[in-house]
This record gives structure tokens, sequence and C-alpha cells, in this order.
């Protein structure tokens, strides 16, 4: 690896090639944790196996609300019942052994010696047949295994009461129990058994209503099933409950139906990737593929469509489920399922889905921005609400309908506070009717009538926004209405939080600087990146934080940079809305104009893989540089970058930001890079060693002398304290 410094210092290096890129993801941060049947790899001690509950016809779902089960039972809840098992069992009444018991799978034995012929003889103990369990899986398997007491005895001959035992360590066998506990479900409202597929509002393009499930590479942690590697397999499931269909006969045009997408948002399947849906015969034990389609360019939803007539399917305990084959290297080959279902009495009509429906979650209804400084906004509240809140419906009728007026409600702790009427014809964009099977996406000017309460307490503030529009034919009334929160704290972004791919400038020493037109004038402390994994691993790449003043337009005079000797590296941050913070060096409070530009200067040519929101449309307030900033390209890849500045608010109390205290001793580190050893020097009086933390965090290395050995230490930046001063950290880099 090059040394950092060449990086830092070399402000003509090679720019061929450089450009703006955008990639998949390799990782979900929307996905936040949830309770499933999570095992210890070394017993399934207090897990719970969980029994299904069966449902009727008919079944549909079209993913405006979460109707996947949820697993948080617990032991003491009523109706759980459990089993506990032990590891050893007597060979032949089958009941536990004693818990002080314990055995080896090696020979042991007595051995005699006789001191008037100095020699001794070894007798191999009897072995002793158990019943061995194992508790990492259930049922127990029981395997019957010869074993030996765990000690071996030593006689002497002609020494009366000399006699010694030797006690193995660690026996290999030793009485241990598990208790599995079971649960019945009893939730008709939950129709999915796994988790795996991803339910989000967000990553299809122009779905038929709120939510779809979306297919990929990474499982329901959010995580690629094979990072790094150039696998392709089955991936997500998406698995029903058990359906009772012994009552249904194939006469009566039973039918399943459902709509998918390629790509969406995401990343596009290759023609090899495929959807699949298979059809479980109950008799034989089997899954039977009944359907499947292969990857593409995105384009509007398609339907599928399949009559069941096989008379093997019309069974209680009939299940489906849905498949996707492609990359398991993350975030990749993405398909996207809505409007799943099964129903009797029906036809190729039905597929329609006649719904009359919102088709994305309402945004913020704040000119350009999602969120603000509260104390920005209460300063200036006034012209600061939107004139263009978009709002995105879809006609599912196959005929023309009437226009269906709309209103903008706005609460505050569930208090109306204020609401916009939208005629139809708005909605519609002149329309005389909504045409059949057609998305209208249209803009409302809301700068009138009503705006935020600047005189609300407090640091930090929110509001809840729901849109309704009510149609006047019969469709389902759960997708007549969409809400938001418009959320007030320190900082400004354009986004909305969830990512759908990952962006930035390559080449060696690009920038990236994203434009923000502040409300009033005032001081940054630090910038909010929400970095997020993509194909390679880029966490130990360096980068300068950077701000610039406003040149006509365009970033111009840097007002901070980094030190060259104290990069920054990009951090992930797991859970939806997360951002890691940057703060300015030693808490610095940086004062920028109505209009300044946040962002950073790179050292190495490859992508730093920021979020990038693909909803939202902002390019045209990111620019990038190759040419070390003397020329400035706004971003031509739709989105908005995820990049926040942070400001000094009345906020800064709660974030713990204090002015650095100021040093009274002289700390030097040499040498700063370095790729094995470093020298403290130092005129602290009680100067007692030092320690090195990594960017996480973690304690990596400690000494009680001036000298630190590093040569275990990856590249990257490390941070020393010195023992009982730490107040103050100091910045070295490793490099090779």
């Amino acid at each position: 690896m090059r040394n950092c410094l060449l990086y830092a210092f070399s402000l003509f290096a090679t720019i061929m090639f450089a450009q703006e890129e955008l990639g998949p993801l390799t990782g979900n941060t929307s996905i936040e944790a949830h309770s499933l049947q999570l095992k210890s790899d070394l017993t399934f001690d207090s897990t719970v196996i969980y029994y299904p509950d069966t449902l009727t016809l008919p079944f549909f779902d079209e993913f405006s609300k979460n109707h996947f089960q949820q697993y948080n039972a617990d032991y003491s809840d009523p109706g759980i019942t459990s089993d506990k098992k032990y590891r050893l069992l007597d060979n032949t009444t089958l009941l536990p052994l004693s818990n002080e018991v314990s055995y080896t799978a090696q020979a042991t034995f007595r051995r005699t010696y006789d001191l008037a012929t100095s020699t001794f003889v070894d007798e191999t103990f009897t072995p002793l047949n158990v019943k061995v369990g194992n508790l990492q899986t259930y049922p127990v398997n029981y395997v019957t295994t010869p074993v030996y007491p765990p000690y071996y005895i030593y006689d002497t001959v002609g020494a009366p009461d000399v006699s010694d035992t030797i006690w193995i360590a660690g026996p290999e066998f030793y009485q241990d129990s598990a208790t599995q506990f079971f649960a019945t479900l009893n939730d008709p409202d939950a129709y999915w058994l796994d988790h795996f597929a991803y339910h989000n509002y967000r990553y299809a393009f122009e779905p038929r209503s709120l939510g779809v499930v979306t297919f990929d590479g990474l499982d329901e942690a959010g995580f690629p099933y094979a990072i790094g590697s150039t696998i392709t397999n089955y991936a997500d499931l998406l698995t029903s409950k058990p359906i009772d269909m012994s009552g249904v006969d194939a006469a009566d045009s039973v039918y399943f139906s459902f709509l998918y997408q390629r790509q969406g948002f995401g990343d596009i399947p290759e023609d090899g990737d495929s959807l699949v849906l298979e059809f479980y015969l109950k008799d034989l034990d089997q899954w039977k593929r009944v359907w499947s389609t292969n990857g593409g360019a995105v384009g509007p939803f398609e339907v599928g469509h399949i009559n069941i007539v096989d008379v093997d399917y019309f069974k209680k305990g009939f299940q489906f489920r849905f498949r996707n084959y492609g990359s398991l290297a993350g975030a990749l080959d993405h398909f996207h399922l809505d409007y799943v279902h099964l129903r009797t009495l029906s036809g190729f009509q039905d597929t329609l889905f006649k719904d009359f429906a919102f088709v994305y979650p309402v945004g913020s209804l704040l000119k350009d921005y999602t969120s603000v400084p509260w104390d920005h906004y209460k300063n200036n509240p006034s012209g600061k609400m939107t004139d263009a809140a978009e709002l995105v419906v879809h006609n599912g009728s196959n005929l023309a309908e009437n226009q269906q007026d709309a209103q903008v409600e706005i609460s505050y702790g569930g208090v109306s506070e204020g609401v916009f009427a939208i005629p139809g014809a708005a909605m519609s964009n002149g329309d005389l009717n909504f045409n059949p099977l057609t998305t209208y996406t249209s803009y409302h000017d809301l700068s009138g009538g009503y705006q935020y309460d600047e005189t609300k307490p407090g640091t930090v503030q929110s509001f809840e926004i729901l849109a309704t529009a009510a149609a006047q034919f019969p469709n389902l009334p759960q997708n007549d209405s969409t809400a938001g929160v418009q959320y007030f704290a320190n900082y400004y972004s354009y986004d909305d939080g969830s990512a759908e791919a990952a962006y930035g400038p390559t080449g060696a020493q690009a920038r990236l600087a994203v434009r923000y037109d502040a409300y009033e004038e005032d001081s940054l402390i630090g910038v909010r990146i929400h970095f997020v994994p993509s194909v390679n691993d880029v966490s130990d790449k360096l980068f300068l934080l950077t701000v610039w003043d406003d040149n006509g337009g365009e970033p111009g005079v840097v007002l901070y940079e980094d030190d060259a000797f104290f990069p920054r590296q990009p951090v992930y941050s797991q859970g939806h809305n997360k951002f890691f913070t940057y703060y300015f060096e030693d808490t610095a409070k940086i004062k920028v104009g109505q209009t300044f530009y946040v962002g950073w200067r790179q050292f190495d040519p490859d992508r730093l893989n920021v979020g990038l929101d693909r909803n939202l449309v902002n390019n045209d307030k990111s620019f990038y540089s190759i040419d070390n900033g003397f020329t400035w390209t706004a971003s031509s890849i739709e989105g908005s970058v995820m990049i926040h500045p942070v400001f000094s608010t009345s906020l800064d109390a709660e974030l713990g930001v204090e002015q650095p205290a100021t040093l009274s001793y002289i700390v030097e580190i040499y040498p700063n890079p370095t790729s094995d050893k470093i020298t403290i020097r130092t005129d602290v009086a009680d100067y007692s060693g030092a320690e090195v933390y990594s960017a996480y965090g973690q304690l990596v290395a400690s000494t009680d002398t001036n000298i630190v050995d590093l040569v275990h230490l990856t590249n990257g930046v490390y941070f020393v304290r010195l023992k009982g001063y730490s107040q103050r950290t100091f910045k070295v880099i490793v490099t090779r």
C-alpha cells in the first residue's frame, strides 16, 4: 500500500478515468434487529420452537402494512410448554445421570508399583456405556458411548495408605441440560413465516400502492449471504403460513395472482437471475416450482396469474413461497413483489386489483429540506413551507374514475394544527378524471395558510403529517392515506434517510461537496455522513472533512479542512437512518454564511460509497471535482447525497460538545506516520504510559513506557491517550 503522505501531498495526482459513480449496496442498514428463533452454537437451551397457525381463504396482502409473523414469545407466557433434555443418560434406564458425574473418552487405568522389584502393572478401568446427547439440535439424538472415569490411580505395594488419584482436567463428558420451549402461533393478521425478504416503501418504482416486498442477496439482518464472493444461488424466501384448502373444490375457479417488478430503484437483475414461485405438496412433503421469471431492466409492475387445478394442493396445510436466484454478495439483483392474492370464484379480472391508492409515504412539507435545525426555523419561520409538496397516487381501476379531492393534515402530539385542501383536479394534473391504470405525480403549493408553530418549546421537534384521498369506487381503505413526520434537529438534510445506492467520485484527490442554503448564518461543529457498504470495503480508506464557501453557485474558498496528518475513515453505522457524525478537530466551530458546501477530499481513487437516496432528487446540489478543486461539475446521477451539516445550536449541550481544555504540557509522538513503533516524549511529571484506540474506540495497544509497539495493527488512523490525561487524544497513522 502506498504511503498516505504521498496521497496527502500529491496535489496533481493522476486523474485519468476519474468520474462520479453509482454502485449497489452490500448491506441494508434500514433493517432493524428483530426477535427470531436465535440459537446458540452450543445448545438450544431457552430457544422457542413455534408451531404455525393455519389461515383460511382468501389470502391477500398488498404490503401496505407489516403482516410478517413476529417471534417474541416468553417462557412465562400462557400456553408455553417446555421439554428439558439431559446430555448424559443411563444406558439401561434412560434416566439422567447425576450432576456430579463426569467421564472421559480416553482409556484410564490403575497403576500399581512394586517397590521390591521396581516394576509396575497397569489395569485399565472397565468402560461404562452411557447415552450421550447432542444438545445443539432438537430433538436430541443420543448415541451409546463407552466412557471411562476421568482420573488415574497410582498405588504402591508395601507402602501402606499410599494411593494417589490424578484427575484429568476438562473431561469431555459431563452432565448438562437444555430446555426447549414450544409456542403455538395464533395471529391471523400475520401471513408470513420468515423475514428474509425486505418489507419497504421506497425500493419499487411507481408501485400500485404503499409497500412492497423486495428480494435481493441480503439476509433478514441486512447482511450479505456470502459477502465478497461471486456466488449466485437461491437467496431470500417469503413463505406463507399453512392455508386450509381441504374444503375447496378445484372447480371453484381457484386463482393465485400477484404483481412483480424487476430492479425498481435497486440493482438490475441479469438474465440468469430469477424470481420463483413454489407450491407445497403436503402429502409428498415437497415444494414444486409453478412459475418463474428472469431478470431485466425496470418497467411497470407485471401480473403473475395461475389457475390452481391440481387436487394435490387442496389439502389442509397448503403453502406457497417466493424465492429469488441471484448474487449472494449484497443488495443486488432486485425483484419486488406486491398484491399477493389467493382466492376462489375468481378469474383474470381480479388481477386488475381495483384500488385507488397512494404510492409513497408523504414527504417533508418544508421547502427544499427534509430537516432543518429547530432554532434556525424558529428564528426564520416565514416562507419556509413548500410550494411543491409531492403526492403520488395510482388509479387501479380499469375505468376512468372521478377526480378525488384530498387533504394534507398537520398534527402536533396527536392534535390537529392545520389542514390543506387539495382539489381533485390538482391531483389528476387537470385531467377530467383519473385515467385507468395510471400513476399520477402532482405537486402542491402549501406555502400559505399554515406554518409549523415556531413557539413550540425544546431543541428538537416533530410534527405528524397525514394525507388522505378517499376513492368513490370500492377499494382498499388502508391505501387511501399516507403518513409522514416532519423532523427538526440540529442539521439540514435533503434525503429521506433511506439509501438505495452507493455514490461518490473516483480518482485520487477527488472532492465531493454538497450545497446548503441555510436559513441564517451560524457555525458548524461537524458533518453527519451515511456511509454504506458496497462491492468493496473501503472503510480503511482516508479522506479529509472539508467545508467550502460559495463561489457563484459552486464551491469556492476552503473554510475548513482536516489536517493531512489526521484524516478520517468511512464508518458504517447499522440501523435505519443511522449517520456517523464527524466533529471538527479540537471541537472547532466553523463560521459559515447562508450558502456553503460540506464534503470531503479523498486520497485514494476508490469510490467511498456515501448513501444515495434515489427517491428525492437533489443532485443539482451535489458537486464533484477531479482536478484538485480547480473545476467543479454538478452531479448527473439523480438522488440526494446523504451528507448533513451539523450546526452549533442549543442542542450542543445535549450532544456534550465542549471547548477543549488548554494543555499545559508538551507531548510529541514520532515517527508519525509509522510502520512499527512510536516514541512518546512529554514533560508530564507523573507520566505512567499510554493507550492506543482504534477509530471504533477499541483498546488495541498499551504501554507503561514511552515506546508503543504498533507492528500488529493494520493500516489506518489510531488515537493515543496518555494514561490519566483523558481530555486530549493524539492521532497516529499506521502505514506500511
